[in-house]
C-alpha cells in the first residue's frame, strides 16, 4: 500500500501478494516424522518482490505499527536460499500428505536423489488454496524438499 503514501518505493509495482508459505521442522528428527505433529517448529513466511528492500520492510512495520495499531515488530526480513529441491503438489487434507511425500521420495530414489534436511535446509509448504474458504478436500498444498545427489 505504500503507493498510497508518500512513502516511494524504487523499482515499484503493482502485485499480487503471493500465497502464505510454511517451513516445518523437528527438533533432533532427522527428515520429517509426521505421525507426532506436537513436536513441528514453523515460520509462515509471504514472499516479497525483488524490488523490496530491508529498508522498505522496516517502513511497512512502522506504518503498520503506527496507521493500524499492528504490532508486527516480531517480522523478520529473510533471504532464503533453498538449493536443489523436489516438489510435488498435494490435494487434500494436510493428514494426508504422508501417502504425497511417500510419491516424492520414490521418484527420489528413481533418479538418484536423497532428502537433504538439516538447520537451514527445511520442509517447505506452499499453501494455494485458502483453508478458511475451501473444504480439505480440494486444498492445494505445494510440498518442497530440499535434495542432493546420492
Amino acid at each position: 500500500m505504500s503507493y498510497k503514501t508518500d512513502y516511494k518505493i524504487e523499482g515499484f509495482f503493482e502485485y499480487v501478494v503471493p500465497p502464505l508459505e510454511g517451513f516445518w521442522w523437528q527438533d533432533n528428527v532427522d527428515g520429517v516424522d509426521c505421525s507426532n505433529k506436537d513436536t513441528f517448529n514453523w515460520i509462515s513466511v509471504i514472499r516479497l518482490p525483488d524490488f523490496i528492500t530491508k529498508k522498505d520492510f522496516d517502513w511497512a512495520i512502522e506504518a503498520a505499527a503506527k496507521k493500524k495499531k499492528l504490532d508486527c515488530f516480531s517480522a523478520e526480513f529473510l533471504t532464503i536460499d533453498e538449493g536443489l529441491c523436489v516438489q510435488i503438489m498435494h490435494l487434500g487434507a494436510f493428514d494426508d500428505e504422508p501417502s504425497t511425500v511417500e510419491i516424492m521420495d520414490a521418484f527420489l530414489l528413481q533418479n538418484g536423489y536423497e532428502n537433504d534436511f538439516n538447520d537451514e535446509r527445511l520442509h517447505h509448504e506452499i499453501y494455494l488454496s485458502d483453508a478458511r474458504k475451501v473444504v480439505p478436500e480440494k486444498w492445494k498444498t505445494v510440498i518442497r524438499h530440499p535434495i542432493k545427489k546420492k
